[in-house]
């Protein structure tokens, strides 16, 4: 359910494709080695950027442009809450985009007077512009208010003031909504950094130790450092994720995984950016989990141009508020874009499902042949049990054969010699078994010719049938009522033609 919102950008994976150098993967094992040796686990490097929760480093939790506020501002959350990734899109970006909108993701708007005269401008656009003076401002208001519910446009209000610029996140918009993202659960110390390619699965598997080794180069080809892939997945318009960590070794042999945000902040520099570029890397992000207090600080702030009372509603109808966090769903390219995401996302389900169902039935196969050889095998031995017993009776009559019977052996044989007189008695168990063999007899014979005619039918195809019936049965009454509208068309038909000729006649008279 996790979902990237945010306006995507196709400039960096055009820039990558241009610049990358022609071989078997368009760039890997050809990177550019300005990085050198400047990769450090102690202090990384300052990449220009705010951090994401104030601090001096960022954290790259894919946050952006589209959740609230256009490029170019800083005050709202954005590409960032994508599928698979937590908080990370699936969609490219500019890094400037990204560097100029991760910065004030929860800090305090520090421009208020100039919101206030937007807030007046945009209000007066829409309730009583004086553009004109006459009546055709009442027509400018009502197109005004359309283009703010579009999402689109100026605002023409006042000759000597600027107009009011219509975005998708004003107030008053009307195509947005509220959905669910996934919050991530992975630490910081796991080392889980996003690489996003613009590239499909295929490519990325075929050249994955290629891959390997021109990140490795990236970070500066240290022969302390080991570049793993955790995970590749496929997204849609011919994308691929692709999770890595990477493990540093110490001398004494020890080895530690660099944190995510250490990783994120080398590969955020200008320098490195460039690299990855060249190796059709579309966005970069960490995988980490968010804190007790920014997850606080985000729902109790609702994203720019959506209503309060819209956010709270959303906070209340989160199914799952210990896995999931409501975020805003704006414009039509943004539904298309979660479209693609669950198409996606359902084909993977319906593959796992496919495999799984193929596994069940070669199970059900497995239990079918166990299940005959465990009859065979219980066959087998009831005639070893047969035959071993015969053996002993030979045996036991060549070993008792010159001896006079024994009193036990006397005492058993009279036992023997009474069962069998009760058995053959008429009124006892040997009429009584006979009864029971000729009524299952009857029974099997009865049994027999009533199976060829009984049939049984599944459930859920007497449901189907069912469901069909009610269908034709809806249909055909559908259709009565076509035919008796149909002739009741026809009988004033009848009648208009009768008055007609009527008057017609009472004319020429």
């Amino acid at each position: 359910m996790a979902f990237n919102f945010g306006a995507p950008s196709g400039t960096s994976g055009t820039a990558a494709a241009t610049a990358a150098p022609a071989g078997g993967f368009s760039g890997f094992g050809t990177p550019s080695t300005t990085a050198g040796s400047a990769f450090s686990f102690s202090a990384p490097a300052n990449t220009g950027t705010t951090g994401l929760f104030g601090g001096a480093q960022n954290k790259g939790f894919g946050f952006g442009t589209g959740f609230g506020t256009t490029a170019g501002t800083s005050t709202g959350l954005g590409t960032g809450l994508g599928t698979g990734l937590g908080f990370g899109g699936f969609h490219t970006q500019q890094q400037q985009q990204q560097q100029t909108t991760l910065g004030g993701l929860f800090s305090q708007p520090t421009q208020a007077p100039a919101q206030s005269n937007q807030l007046i401008n945009t209000a007066s656009a829409l309730s009583a512009p004086t553009l004109l003076g006459d009546e055709r401002d009442a027509i400018l208001a009502k197109w005004n208010q359309l283009q703010a519910f579009w999402g689109t446009g100026k605002g023409y209000f006042n000759s000597n003031i600027p107009p009011v610029e219509f975005t998708q996140e004003n107030p008053f918009c009307r195509f947005k909504a509220v959905g669910y993202s996934c919050m991530p659960n992975n630490k910081d110390e796991d080392g889980l950094v996003v690489l996003v390619f613009n590239k499909k699965e295929t490519d990325i598997r075929s050249q994955q130790q290629q891959l390997v080794e021109s990140l490795h180069k990236v970070l500066g080809g240290n022969q302390t450092l080991t570049v793993n892939v955790e995970g590749i997945k496929t997204l849609p318009d011919d994308q691929t994720e692709v999770v890595i960590y990477v493990v540093e070794r110490s001398p004494n042999g020890t080895s530690r995984r660099v944190p995510a945000t250490t990783l994120y902040a080398h590969f955020e520099q200008t320098n490195i950016r460039t690299q990855l570029q060249q190796l059709c890397v579309t966005l970069s992000m960490t995988r980490t989990e968010l804190s007790p207090a920014q997850i606080k600080q985000l729902l109790q702030n609702p994203p720019a141009g959506v209503d309060p009372i819209i956010w709270e509603q959303a906070k209340v109808d989160n199914p799952d508020s210990e896995k999931l966090i409501p975020v805003p769903m704006v414009g039509f390219k943004e539904l298309l874009r979660r479209l693609k995401v669950q198409d996606q996302m359902t084909k993977q389900h319906q593959t796992r499902l496919d495999i799984i169902s193929e596994d069940i039935g070669e199970l059900q196969k497995n239990q079918t042949t166990t299940m005959a050889k465990i009859a065979q095998y219980k066959r087998k031995l009831m005639d070893l049990s047969h035959r071993t017993l015969q053996v002993l009776i030979k045996q036991e009559i060549q070993r008792k054969s010159g001896y006079a019977i024994q009193a036990d052996e006397e005492q058993l044989r009279v036992q023997l010699d009474t069962i069998q007189c009760e058995l053959n008695a008429p009124t006892q168990f040997k009429g009584r078994l006979n009864e029971l063999m000729s009524q299952i007899r009857m029974q099997n014979h009865f049994g027999a010719v009533k199976s060829e005619e009984r049939y049984y039918i599944d459930a859920d195809l007497l449901r189907e049938i069912k469901q069909h019936l009610k269908q034709q049965q809806e249909g055909l009454s559908h259709l009565i009522s076509i035919i008796k509208d149909d002739l009741e068309d026809i009988k004033l038909v009848e009648h208009g033609l009768n008055e007609t000729i009527h008057i017609r006649g009472g004319v020429f008279s």
